[in-house]
């Protein structure tokens, strides 16, 4: 049961973050409109990009590599060590996210930004707790590099890169997201809502176990959680 509610939220949070009016499945050799835009980077800084559903986060290594968990879907689909190492297109991180397969790898700076401004330690203005030494955050993320199991709400890049820096793995696009949740949850109108189309989907497909547990099992548990 908890496997199937993580499986759903995780869609949920894909297709919340989705913009309808970027293409996704654009050619994967597209040139980039703009270089990338940084300040100078010290080695265990913390950089962030926007890129396509989601900001994305990396560690800087120094001597233009960065390290960030990545989504991607072609380890599964080939050992081609060439194909895997070049950079992971936004239909392959897509795909990866759906596939849960990722890894902490290390790329350049501008593979890692994709065409898209870079900020460097914008979250430590965001977190409670302090920053650890810059060489001890780089060391940190270089022990992790290689293959790792994938979450979007437990285990995506924005942890990796908390985890490095300040010791503690959290994100907080997840949390806007289960607090989007909750507040869903909490407003009774939600229980009308999913019964009304319960009833819909039981006239639809006729009187069965499968049809009419979900039509009062899932406004029954918005109502209690409520």
């Amino acid at each position: 049961m908890l496997d199937s509610l993580t499986f759903l939220f995780e869609k949920l949070f894909i297709f919340s973050n989705l913009n309808l009016f970027k293409s996704l499945w654009q050619e994967e050799e597209e040139e980039e409109e703009c270089a990338v835009r940084c300040p100078a980077l010290r080695r265990g800084d913390l950089l962030e990009v926007q890129r396509t559903l989601f900001i994305h986060y990396g560690i800087y290594l120094g001597e233009n590599r960065v390290a960030h968990l990545m989504p991607d879907i072609i380890p599964v689909l080939t050992n081609n060590k060439q194909l895997i190492q070049s950079v992971v297109t936004n239909k392959r991180l897509i795909l990866g996210c759906i596939y849960k397969n990722a890894s902490i790898r290390v790329d350049s700076i501008e593979d890692f930004a994709y065409g898209a401004p870079v900020l460097v330690n914008d979250m430590d203005m965001k977190m409670k707790c302090q920053a650890l030494a810059n060489e001890d955050v780089a060391r940190r993320a270089e022990k992790l590099i290689g293959a790792i199991p994938y979450s979007l709400l437990w285990n995506n890049c924005e942890h990796f890169v908390t985890y490095c820096r300040y010791g503690t793995p959290v994100s907080q696009q997840t949390e806007r997201f289960c607090n989007c949740l909750k507040t869903i949850i909490r407003d009774q109108r939600s229980v009308a809502l999913t019964v009304v189309l319960g009833v819909m989907y039981t006239i639809y497909f006729g009187l069965a176990p499968s049809t009419t547990l979900p039509t009062f099992l899932i406004p029954f548990t918005l109502w209690m959680a409520g």
